[in-house]
């Protein structure tokens, strides 16, 4: 029985050991993987199938740039609200939000008895005026020739004069609705009027729907020109020094994040706000029909340049919240195949200006001048290096 008692030790060691030994086992085939995970290696059959490029870094002065948010909008005096004097019934539109307008282009019809009434009185007056206007005369005529008395050629001309005061007054009345006096004297009555649009621009918001009635006061549409869009920046009270006037300003839209456009700072608030921040307007560098007032945007302004090393856009890959560029190695024969090496190499993330990035080497026992660099097209490989089951988040 003593016996048995001291084998029992000796095989829990022994199982304990050879257990050590699986793991220690386990644990450096992980760590193998682990140290060739940013390696990869193609061939030059594999690389004819891509679109890489090999190259270096280029040593460009590049803008030093403010990352900012903003919006698209336009100055006071470009928003256009339209209305009809006198108000009505809208008897037709089919403007929408967003509708792009010429000048002179129909947004409305509206119908308005009074309409009527306007272009009756006015033909009432013009038929009176010939009558007035010829008594007037003969009263001058005879007063001069003290005929007749100057009380009854005083109330001759003072007729004639309310007259002709109420027909001006009727064709502004008829012009400011949008009929033209002319057309009534040939003797066309109107009682629908069509609504123009004074200027080029967007249909911002419309108010009232076909067959509603409204007043005078009483706003149909808004409209606005789309010739004076701007870029509307926040700028923080610490970077405010940084802006100046005619700076270049790189901005896109949140649902376009490939697609950068171009404006230039032209004029800087004074007032700083509850938040310690300032409003700064840019002008757009071409006109774009996409844009609409309101729509958010993030944009970065040049504020200076800089000398950097950089690489074109197509270099850089992200993984997992980090930034890599790809190395490449030396060509080297494995079997029939000729194969070429490809390491992940991480880096920092710079200033970015017409499609380059300013790069540093987080290994600064590297010299980057001596690398050489996949250039374009860095994703494909950077897509067979991690699988997606390695739980990585690629882009």
């Amino acid at each position: 029985m003593k016996t048995n008692l001291y084998i029992i030790p000796v095989l829990l060691a022994l199982l304990f050991a050879s257990g050590c030994n699986n793991i220690a086992t386990v644990s450096s085939q992980e760590k193998h993987e682990d140290a060739h995970e940013d390696h990869i290696e193609l061939t030059d059959k594999q690389i004819k199938q891509t679109q890489i490029k090999v190259g270096t870094v280029e040593k460009r002065n590049i803008g030093k740039e403010l990352n900012v948010n903003g919006m698209i909008d336009v100055p006071p005096q470009s928003n256009l609200s339209i209305t009809v004097p006198y108000g009505g019934f809208l008897k037709f539109t089919d403007m929408l939000p967003g509708t792009r307008l010429k000048k002179g282009q129909l947004v409305a019809r509206v119908e308005n008895p009074q309409f009527i009434e306007f272009q009756q009185n006015y033909l009432e007056a013009v038929a009176k005026n010939e009558y007035l206007k010829a008594d007037y005369e003969r009263q001058k005529t005879l007063n001069q020739e003290e005929v007749s008395s100057t009380k009854i050629f005083q109330k001759a001309k003072s007729d004639y004069l309310i007259n002709k005061a109420s027909i001006q007054a009727l064709e502004s009345k008829l012009k400011m609705v949008g009929v033209s006096p002319s057309s009534v004297r040939k003797g066309k009555i109107f009682s629908v009027v069509n609504v123009y649009s004074p200027i080029n621009g967007v249909v911002r918001e419309v108010y009232v729907n076909t067959g509603k009635y409204f007043g005078a006061q009483d706003v149909l549409m808004d409209i606005t020109n789309a010739d004076d869009l701007h870029v509307e920046l926040k700028v923080y009270e610490d970077d405010i020094p940084l802006i100046k006037n005619e700076q270049r300003i790189r901005f896109r839209l949140a649902n376009q994040p490939d697609t950068w456009m171009e404006a230039e700072v032209f004029l800087i608030g004074n007032n700083v706000r509850e938040d310690r921040s300032i409003t700064i307007h840019g002008h757009l560098k071409e006109e774009n029909h996409e844009l609409l007032p309101g729509m958010f945007v993030n944009a970065r302004i040049e504020v200076g340049t800089q000398e950097a090393y950089t690489v074109p856009e197509a270099a850089i890959v992200r993984f997992d919240e980090k930034y890599y560029v790809f190395e490449i190695g030396k060509k080297r024969k494995e079997g029939e195949k000729i194969v070429t090496d490809f390491e992940m190499i991480p880096i920092v993330k710079g200033a970015e200006e017409d499609g380059f990035v300013a790069i540093t080497l987080e290994d600064q026992t590297k010299d980057i001048n001596t690398i050489q660099l996949v250039i374009n097209d860095a994703f494909t490989l950077l897509a067979t290096a991690k699988n997606s089951g390695e739980g990585g988040h690629a882009h």
